[in-house]
């Protein structure tokens, strides 16, 4: 199977991801941290891959992100609540 990269990124969500992290005075260690509790197993280093767009996001790792971040998984990926 080939791995597809977009504008050279393998997610479109990381840089809004940061974004409502740092809004709600996350660090990456702490968003880690509170995605292992809800079962989702990422440390720090592969959320920095996520945000800088070199790792992929699985829909039950962005679903659970939009959670914490109290977000919608739209915004997360098109920057539209609409």
């Amino acid at each position: 199977m080939k791995i597809y990269d977009f504008n050279g990124k393998k997610n479109v969500c990381g840089s809004r991801i940061k974004a409502a992290r740092k809004a709600k005075k996350l660090t990456q260690t702490e968003l880690a941290a509170q995605l292992q509790t809800q079962g989702i197993i990422l440390d720090q280093i592969s959320l920095s891959r996520i945000e800088v767009g070199t790792r992929f996001v699985a829909d039950f790792e962005l679903k659970t992100i939009a959670n914490l971040l109290d977000c919608s998984i739209r915004w997360l990926l098109t920057g539209s609540d609409d």
